[in-house]
């Protein structure tokens, strides 16, 4: 992809090949200062990706990062992929692509500004400033018009992204997560008590059920997690992925550095029975304080199975942690409405979309303002279903 050299602002523009090629430093104090900053835009998250063979060229991710300087301070920069499939985002644009072809256009090569496979939401534009994140989205727009790309796509942004991308015209989109948020609760006990009657029922039976089938958890953080327990949860991991059709995305290497370079942001549980260990569940951390402000619900496997211990292992036992921890959210990643069942509540989330074409741009558009109506629909649905306690219940 070929890069805009210099603009009128005195901005230089330098496109980076590979993560390896950014400064790490500079890109891990820049993403700190965002509005909403995670783990998975650290430098040492997409390098990872990338040297591990997980998000490369040859796997459909051909990173383009795009950053913007003035001397030798940086200004503003994102994780720009030239797209050849649409795999690994969760926020779903086959039917453009598909719409594309029956027109005999391409609508592959795309360009992409997101983390792969981590819907998680969070900062994607960095930048010091309003203005600096203004420029780069138009820089990004005019890179993808000079390299001729059909479309670019920016998902699960953060409030001070979608301000950007709002003020350089791009069609906003809408999805829909489940999110859990801490009240206060002193433990989790106290969380069920502040549940409607039947849900307290249902998951009272659900981690029975876990307990009488003799499953026991330890949970694990940061260097606890030993490379046989790294071991023990890629088979896990590996096979859910694979029993349901797909190889995993992430390579075995990707963990191991994860583990290497940023190992307090992760906490593993292991479900024990009979002294084996039969199935994990891994929790990214939005930090590597004591009491992080955020848990996210990444991955899980199984070698045996036992009824409800999906339930226990991603949910029950992640948000214990949480109370006794002092964690504040607990995100339950794409999708899944039964999560609000276990007292996660919706959340809209936001991405912001452009279409070079300007006929399919128009329909794309009449399209969005259709589904963001239904969005909002859901939305009051879902929240008329609280499963919290109402008052006198």
């Amino acid at each position: 992809m070929s890069a805009v050299r210099k603009q009128p602002d005195d901005y230089v523009i330098r496109l980076c090949g590979a993560p390896g090629e950014l400064p790490a430093k500079a890109w891990n104090e820049l993403l700190a200062s965002q509005d909403l900053p995670t783990p998975f835009l650290r430098h040492e998250y997409l390098s990872a990706l990338h040297e591990s063979g997980s998000a490369t060229v040859k796997s459909g991710w051909q990173p383009s990062f795009a950053t913007l300087w003035r001397g030798d301070e940086l200004h503003a920069a994102c994780a720009l992929y030239l797209k050849s499939h649409s795999y690994g985002e969760y926020v779903f644009d086959w039917a453009w692509a598909n719409a594309y072809e029956q027109h005999g256009l391409s609508y592959y090569p795309k360009g992409l500004v997101a983390v792969p496979f981590t819907p998680v939401p969070g900062s994607r534009l960095l930048a010091r400033d309003a203005a600096s994140r203004r420029a780069l989205v138009d820089i990004l727009l005019a890179l993808c018009r000079q390299n001729e790309l059909s479309s670019l796509h920016l998902l699960f942004l953060s409030d001070d992204d979608v301000a950007a991308c709002a003020h350089a015209g791009l069609m906003a989109r809408h999805t829909v997560q489940f999110h859990w948020l801490a009240q206060g609760w002193a433990g989790f006990d106290d969380f069920l008590a502040s549940l409607a009657q039947d849900k307290r029922k249902k998951i009272r039976q659900e981690r029975r059920k876990v307990a009488e089938a003799d499953v026991r958890f330890r949970a694990l953080r940061g260097n606890a997690i030993r490379e046989a327990d790294w071991d023990f949860f890629y088979r896990c991991y590996d096979r859910t992925y694979r029993e349901h059709g797909n190889p995993p995305y992430l390579k075995r290497d990707f963990f191991r550095r994860m583990a290497r370079d940023l190992p307090q942001h992760w906490l593993l549980f292991v479900a024990q029975r009979g002294g084996r260990d039969i199935a994990s569940s891994l929790i990214a951390l939005s930090d590597d304080s004591a009491s992080p402000a955020a848990a996210y619900g990444r991955y899980w496997g199984a070698l045996e199975r036992v009824d409800c211990l999906h339930f226990e292992a991603c949910y029950y036992q992640p948000l214990q942690w949480c109370i006794e921890n002092g964690v504040g959210r607990f995100e339950g990643g794409a999708q899944g409405e039964h999560k609000m069942a276990r007292a996660l509540m919706p959340v809209k989330t936001h991405s912001a979309h452009w279409l070079a074409h300007p006929s399919f741009a128009e329909a794309v558009e009449r399209f969005l303002e259709r589904e963001g109506q239904g969005i909002e629909h859901y939305l009051e649905h879902l929240e008329a279903r609280s499963p919290f306690r109402q008052p006198g219940g």
